[in-house]
């Protein structure tokens, strides 16, 4: 992969005209927050809301990649409460906002693990992309249960593990979904994207 600062002056060229790379995005953007619904359905509190947040900071700008993972949580959201039959009580409502500011502060970390390691191989940059999503998104509902809305039962050693597994697995098939999407023209190249996001910070 190559640095960053190189990348940016190809990302254009690499994409297409504007137009083709604005419904691409969007048509990504799309695919994300689709996945993002079938994520919830079938894993209600334990959505992979880390996975989506390291994602989308390796092929996205910040700002894109905080309005998408918004997005993500907001569907998360909807569905539970539409679908899924979460209590409309104060203490639900709390942690969802919660959850929203943790998943963004997730995306944040996972974009300055992966610009801090970027040259280093896409393998190494996904992998720490990833682990600091995770960390910060555990550890930030740890801080939460800890000190404001109770829950710490929760982060027993089995069920970290079980929520690690369904996010390393949610991020492997993002990856190869962006992947795909990267053959057929539909998706941004990652390395390409993390050039671009240097002008948003």
């Amino acid at each position: 992969m190559q640095n960053l600062k190189s990348l940016s002056n190809h990302t254009t060229h690499d994409l297409g005209a504007e137009a083709p790379v604005v419904w691409r995005q969007a048509l990504w953007l799309a695919l994300l927050v689709g996945a993002s619904v079938a994520f919830s359905l079938g894993f209600a509190c334990a959505a992979p809301l880390a996975a989506f947040g390291a994602l989308a900071a390796m092929t996205l700008s910040q700002r894109d990649a905080l309005l998408l993972t918004g997005a993500v949580w907001l569907a998360n959201q909807l569905v539970g409460f539409a679908s899924l039959d979460y209590p409309w009580t104060g203490s639900t409502f709390a942690w969802g906002i919660a959850l929203g500011i943790v998943t963004a502060l997730a995306t944040v970390a996972a974009r300055a693990m992966a610009t801090r390691v970027d040259g280093r191989g896409a393998a190494v940059v996904s992998l720490a992309a990833f682990i600091s999503a995770f960390i910060v998104y555990e550890g930030g509902i740890f801080v939460v249960a800890a000190t404001l809305l109770g829950g710490t039962e929760d982060f027993a050693p089995a069920i970290v593990a079980r929520i690690l597994e369904i996010n390393a697995a949610a991020f492997a098939g993002l990856l190869v979904l962006n992947r795909l999407g990267m053959t057929v023209g539909r998706a941004a190249r990652p390395a390409a994207r993390l050039s671009t996001m240097e002008g948003h910070t």
